[in-house]
C-alpha cells in the first residue's frame, strides 16, 4: 500500500494585537444568543490541555446546559468565523477535546430523558456520564455495554465522539454498535434526526451518495477488524449496512454536534468469573489470545493484557493486593452464565499458561479491575522518566497481536524508549506510555517522538492494523492516516468534512485537516526557574515536574466517588475546583503564557478551595499531591515574591502557636467567647467565618494532666506525643489511651517537651517557618523513637505530616527515623496485638481524617474494630473542614456541601451509631454541624472497658 501525503494546516495567522478584541466580540455574540460564557484566563487555562500531549488555548469557554445551546454555539461560530471543540470530561488522550475557537463543555447537558426497560434502550443528552446511566440501567437488570476506564467520569457524548470501547467490547461491542438513534446539528447547520431506516435531511443523502459511489472500495477497506477506529468509519454508508448515526459515531466532533442519542442496553450478565493467566511477558500472553477466543466461543466478555511492573506500582504505593499467579505479564479473563466456572476452567486448559488463578471473591476482582482502570496514570508512572501517552491504542487484528507486540518492542528499541503495554488483548488493541525525552526548550524531542510515531505507524500498516483502537486519531495520529490509508480513503475523508461542516467549524486539526503531531505539543514548553521551599522528593526537587504528573486522566473529576479526591469537585462540580483543574493552573504559570508565574491570582484563585486534604496523593493514579503544591504555591506567592499574607494566614495559620501562648488563661478565653459580641469581634479578627463556633480550648492540657500521673515511672513502655491539637484541644484522646493500656499492664507517658509538626504552617504555604518548627520537631522526638520504645501519636494529621510532610522539610536522619517509626493507636495495639474490648452489637460511623487515608491507612482501624465485632460504616471522602479551610471567611459553603456528599448523610442515615472520629477536623465538623458527639478510638476502646476518664474537651463556642 502507497502512503499518500495528506496536507496538514495551520491556523489562519492572527494578528496578536488584535486577539484580545476578536476574543471580547465573541464572548459578546455568544452572550447575546443566551450562553454562559467565561473568557477569562483562569477558565482558557483550564481548558487549553484535556488528557493529551497537547496545548491549544481557546479563544472562550461555553458551559452548555440544554441541547439548544449546542445549536447556538454553532450558528454563532459560523457567523464569527471561528471553531467549535465539544468536551466531555476532558479524559481524550489524542488530543481530540482542545481547539482554538469555542471550546464547550458539555458536562451541563446530564438529563437522562428515558430508559425503556422493554426496547432495551436509553435516551440521554450528550453530557450524562457513563457510570450514571450504568446505575440508572442496572435498576432494570440492564447495561450500556461498553465500558472504559474513565467510566466514571466519561461522558456518552464523548464516547460518541471517539468510539469508545473498553474492556468489555468484546462481549458488548463498541460504542457505534450500540447507538440506535441520534439528533445532531451538522458543522454546515443543518439538524437531522438519525436512527435505523432514518436519515431524511440533504446532508444525509449526499453521504449516502458517497457511499454508493464507492463501493468496492468501502467494502475491501473499511471495517476488516472490530478496532480498526482510525479515520471515519464509511462502512456505514454501503447500502447493506446504511446508519448515518452509526457513521458519526468515532468522528470526533469533526462532522455534527450530538444533542441527543438513544443507545442500545444489555442485560447485565449474571455469574460473572474472572479468570487470570499467568505468562512470562506480555508477548507470550499476546500469542494464548487466539486460542483463548477459539476456547471461550464467544463467551468472553473481556480479555485483558496486565503487565507486572503496572502491579508493581501499586503495591509499592502499600496498597495489598490478591495473589497472583507466577508471571510477568498477565490475561484478565471475564466470562459470565450459570456455566462461567465450566468455561474458565477450560480456558485455564487451553491457556499455555505458567500459572492460573480463579477469582470468586467479587471484592477480589473490584481491586483487579481498579488496577486495569488506573492503567494509563499507573503506566505514566512506572519507569525510571515520566512516560507520555502519544502511540498509545494502536490495534492489530488478535491472531496478529503476539507478533505486533515483538516487532513493537523492537522499535521501542531501535529509538532508545521503554514503555509499559497493557490493553485489550482479546480485541487486539494495546496501550502503552512511552518515556518520550520531551526536553524543556529542547524542539529536538519532537523530532525524535515525530521519528517514532512515523517508524510505527508505518511498521502497523503490514500488520494490517489501525493507528487508533479506541481513543480517535485527534492532533496526535491524524498526520499519520496517510501511512494506514491509501489515497483514495483520504480523499474520501476530505470528501465527506466537505459535505457535512464546509466551512472547518468543527474541531479544527483533526482527521480530514490535521495539523502537524508536533505543534502544540504541552511537555515541550519551557519551564520558570523555581526553587522550591519543599523538597518534592518524589520530582527530584522540581516543581515543574510535579505538576506536570497531572496528564489530565481525571479520576478527579467523577462526580461520585468512594475515596477522598476531589472533596471541593464534588461540591461546586467546576472544573477549577478539580486537582487536573488546579494542576493545568500550576502548569501554565510556570509554563505558559496566560497566568504570570505562581504570584498571578489565577494561581490563587485555582488553590484557594483546595482542602489539602491529600486525597489526591493516593487516589490519583498519577500521584498528583495538590496539597504538598498549594503549600508550595502559596509560599512562592507570599514569602518569595512577597505578596502580604491574609489575617487567616497570620491567625489560623499559627494557630499551636497562639494556643500554646494562651494556655493558662484558657478559662478566661473560654468564658469571654461565650459573649456574643466578644466571638464576633474575636472571629472577625482571625478570619473565620461568624457562622462557624470557635473549639474550646481544654482547661488543662494533655502534657499537665498526664504529667503528674506518669511522673514516677521513668521508662515506660509507650512513649505518647502531646500533638498540639491533642495537647490544646482534645486532651481526652490521650488520657483515654493512657488509662486503656494501664488496663492492659502497661505505662504511658507523654513525652514532656512541646514539638509541633507545623501543619497549620504547612497549609498555609508559611514553609520557611515550617522547616523551623518541624526541624524542632524531630530533633525532640528522634531520641524517644531511638530508644526502642513505641512512640505513638493519636491526631492523624499531625501524624501524617510526622511521617510525610516532614520528610519534605528536613533532610536530616533524624527527620527519616521519627517518619518511619511513629505509630497510630491501632498500629499499636496490633502490634502489641492486646485483647481487644467486647463491642458486638455496636453500630458505628467512622469518619477516617483524609491526611491518615493518604499516608498511613486507615485499615488498621478497619480491621481492629471488625475484630472487636463491631458493624462499621465508613464514611467516604473528606469531612469539608479540614483544618483552618472550613472556618476561613469565603469557604463554608463549599465545606457545608463537602459534608453533604458523604459524611453528614451517614449520620442522618445511622442516628443511633457511635461516631469514630479520630481528627480533630472531623469532629469539630461533627459537632458544628450535626450537634454530634464523636469519640476517638482510644477513647471508644476505654469507655468499653470502663477505664475512660473525665474530659471536658471537644466542646464547642458559638
Amino acid at each position: 500500500m502507497q502512503a499518500h501525503p495528506l496536507p496538514t494546516r495551520r491556523d489562519r495567522a492572527v494578528d496578536p494585537a488584535a486577539e484580545p478584541a476578536a476574543a471580547a466580540d465573541l464572548a459578546d455574540q455568544l452572550r447575546r444568543a443566551g450562553l454562559a460564557v467565561d473568557s477569562s484566563s483562569l477558565a482558557r487555562a483550564l481548558y487549553s490541555s484535556d488528557a493529551s500531549l497537547y496545548r491549544v488555548v481557546p479563544q472562550v469557554v461555553v458551559q452548555a446546559s440544554v441541547p439548544d445551546e449546542l445549536v447556538a454555539a454553532v450558528q454563532v461560530a459560523r457567523s464569527a468565523g471561528t471553531s467549535v471543540t465539544l468536551r466531555g470530561a476532558g479524559t481524550s488522550i489524542a488530543g481530540n477535546a482542545v481547539g482554538p475557537g469555542v471550546v464547550i463543555d458539555t458536562r451541563g447537558l446530564a438529563r437522562i430523558l428515558e430508559i425503556d426497560p422493554v426496547a432495551r434502550t436509553a435516551r440521554v443528552e450528550p453530557g450524562v456520564v457513563h457510570a450514571d446511566l450504568q446505575r440508572a440501567a442496572a435498576v432494570h437488570g440492564l447495561r450500556f455495554g461498553p465500558d472504559p476506564s474513565t467510566h466514571t467520569r466519561c461522558t456518552i457524548g464523548g464516547m460518541i465522539g471517539n468510539n469508545a470501547c473498553g474492556s468489555r467490547a468484546l462481549g458488548y461491542g463498541r460504542t457505534a454498535d450500540n447507538v440506535e438513534a441520534l439528533r445532531v446539528v451538522y458543522g454546515n447547520g443543518e439538524i437531522a434526526a438519525l436512527a435505523d431506516g432514518v436519515a431524511d435531511g440533504p446532508t444525509a443523502t449526499r453521504l449516502a451518495a458517497i457511499g454508493d459511489a464507492n463501493l468496492a472500495h468501502l467494502r475491501t477497506v473499511f471495517g476488516r477488524f472490530g478496532r480498526q477506529i482510525s479515520g471515519y468509519s464509511l462502512e456505514h454508508l454501503l447500502p447493506e449496512r446504511r446508519r448515518i448515526e452509526r457513521f458519526l459515531v468515532g468522528s470526533e466532533g469533526t462532522l455534527a454536534v450530538v444533542l441527543e442519542a438513544t443507545v442500545r442496553l444489555v442485560q447485565d450478565a449474571p455469574g460473572r468469573r474472572l479468570l487470570v493467566l499467568g505468562y512470562p511477558g506480555m508477548a507470550e500472553a499476546a500469542d494464548a489470545v487466539p486460542t483463548l477466543l477459539a476456547t471461550a466461543a464467544g463467551r468472553l466478555i473481556a480479555c485483558e493484557g496486565m503487565d507486572a511492573r503496572i502491579v508493581d506500582l501499586v503495591r509499592a504505593k502499600g496498597t495489598a493486593l490478591p495473589d497472583l499467579p507466577r508471571g510477568a505479564g498477565w490475561l484478565f479473563a471475564e466470562v459470565a452464565g450459570e456455566d462461567s466456572t465450566d468455561v474458565l476452567r477450560r480456558l485455564a486448559a487451553a491457556s499455555g499458561a505458567l500459572d492460573t488463578r480463579l477469582i470468586s471473591d467479587a471484592r477480589e476482582a473490584a481491586a483487579l479491575w481498579r488496577i486495569r482502570e488506573d492503567g494509563a496514570g499507573l503506566a505514566g508512572r512506572s519507569l525510571a522518566e515520566p512516560a507520555h501517552s502519544g502511540w498509545e491504542d494502536a490495534a492489530v487484528p488478535p491472531e496478529r497481536l503476539g507478533a505486533w507486540l515483538r516487532d513493537f518492542d523492537e522499535l521501542l528499541d531501535a529509538h532508545g524508549l521503554h514503555g509499559v503495554p497493557y490493553g485489550h488483548f482479546g480485541d487486539g488493541c494495546v496501550h502503552c506510555r512511552i518515556d518520550f525525552p520531551f526536553r524543556a526548550g529542547d524542539p529536538a524531542s519532537g523530532g525524535r517522538f515525530r521519528e517514532f510515531m512515523t517508524a510505527c505507524a508505518t511498521r502497523l500498516r503490514e500488520y494490517g492494523g489501525s493507528l487508533s483502537g479506541e481513543h480517535g486519531d485527534g492532533r496526535v495520529r491524524s498526520e499519520l492516516l496517510p501511512l494506514m490509508y491509501d489515497g483514495t480513503s483520504i480523499a474520501l475523508f476530505a470528501a465527506v468534512k466537505a459535505v457535512c461542516d464546509p466551512d472547518g467549524v468543527l474541531n479544527p486539526g483533526i482527521i480530514a485537516d490535521p495539523v502537524p503531531i508536533t505543534d502544540d505539543l504541552r511537555p515541550t514548553r519551557p519551564r520558570a526557574a523555581v526553587r522550591p521551599g519543599l523538597r518534592l522528593l518524589h520530582d527530584h526537587g522540581d516543581l515543574g515536574a510535579a505538576v506536570h504528573r497531572c496528564t489530565g486522566v481525571g479520576k478527579c473529576v467523577a462526580p461520585r466517588t468512594i475515596g477522598v479526591m476531589c472533596p471541593s469537585y464534588l461540591a461546586t462540580r467546576q472544573e477549577r475546583d478539580s486537582t487536573r483543574g488546579r494542576a493545568r493552573v500550576l502548569q501554565e504559570a510556570l509554563d505558559g503564557e496566560l497566568v504570570h508565574g505562581l504570584a498571578d491570582p489565577a494561581v490563587v484563585e485555582a488553590v484557594d478551595l483546595c482542602l489539602s486534604c491529600k486525597g489526591c496523593s493516593t487516589d490519583c493514579p498519577s500521584g498528583v499531591d495538590m496539597a504538598t503544591y498549594k503549600s508550595e504555591a502559596l509560599h512562592q506567592r507570599h514569602d518569595v515574591q512577597g505578596v502580604r499574607r491574609p489575617r487567616s494566614h497570620r491567625l489560623l495559620g499559627r494557630l499551636p502557636r497562639w494556643a500554646r501562648l494562651g494556655a493558662p488563661l484558657a478559662p478566661v478565653t473560654d468564658r469571654a467567647l461565650r459573649i456574643p459580641p466578644v466571638a464576633r469581634v474575636a472571629k472577625w479578627v482571625a478570619g473565620i467565618d461568624q457562622r462557624r463556633s470557635v473549639p474550646q480550648f481544654a482547661r488543662r492540657t494533655l502534657r499537665r494532666s498526664a504529667g503528674r500521673a506518669t511522673r514516677a515511672s521513668a521508662t515506660p513502655d509507650v512513649w505518647l506525643w502531646a500533638d498540639s491539637f491533642t495537647d490544646h484541644f482534645f486532651p481526652g484522646s490521650g488520657l483515654a489511651a493512657i488509662s486503656w493500656l494501664a488496663g492492659h499492664g502497661l505505662t504511658a507517658r507523654v513525652i514532656p517537651e512541646s514539638a509541633c509538626c507545623g501543619l497549620t504552617w504547612i497549609t498555609t504555604g508559611q514553609l520557611d517557618a515550617a522547616r523551623t518548627i518541624v526541624g524542632r520537631a524531630v530533633r525532640t522526638l528522634a531520641p524517644y523513637v531511638a530508644s526502642g520504645v513505641p512512640v505513638i501519636g493519636l491526631e492523624p494529621s499531625c501524624l501524617a505530616t510526622m511521617r510525610s510532610d516532614a520528610r519534605e522539610l528536613s533532610d536530616t536522619d533524624e527527620a527519616e527515623l521519627v517518619a518511619g517509626g511513629m505509630l497510630s493507636f491501632a498500629e499499636l495495639v496490633t502490634r502489641l496485638d492486646l485483647p481487644l474490648p467486647d463491642l458486638t452489637g455496636v453500630e458505628i460511623v467512622a469518619q477516617p481524617h483524609c491526611h491518615q487515608r493518604a499516608v498511613f491507612g486507615w485499615e488498621t482501624d478497619h480491621e481492629l474494630l471488625r475484630r472487636a465485632g463491631a458493624t462499621v460504616t465508613e464514611v467516604a471522602g473528606c469531612c469539608g473542614l479540614a483544618g483552618n479551610f472550613g472556618v476561613e471567611r469565603g469557604h463554608y459553603e463549599v465545606s457545608v456541601a463537602v459534608a453533604e456528599t458523604h459524611l453528614l448523610p451517614a449520620v442522618r442515615t445511622h442516628p443511633d451509631a457511635v461516631l469514630l472520629a479520630d481528627g480533630m477536623s472531623c469532629r469539630v465538623q461533627l459537632d458544628d454541624l450535626a450537634g454530634a458527639p464523636t469519640r476517638h478510638l482510644a477513647e471508644l476502646f476505654a469507655e468499653r472497658a470502663g477505664t475512660a476518664p473525665r474530659t471536658t474537651s471537644g466542646t464547642m463556642l458559638g
